[in-house]
């Protein structure tokens, strides 16, 4: 239940959310850079086999 909550966030994510591979996270904004971090946190938690 939980891996397929995430999987549906992310899809949402993808959809809605800004993409920042191509720019350096050092020079980015904070709130950029909380983004970037909230993407990777939901991403590996719908990777995640528990």
């Amino acid at each position: 239940m939980k891996q397929q909550f995430f999987q549906f966030l992310n899809n949402i994510n993808k959809a809605i959310l800004p993409k920042y591979s191509k720019k350096d996270p050092l020079k980015l904004k904070k709130y950029q850079q909380a983004i970037i971090a909230y993407r990777y946190f939901v991403l590996i938690q719908s990777l995640d086999k528990d």
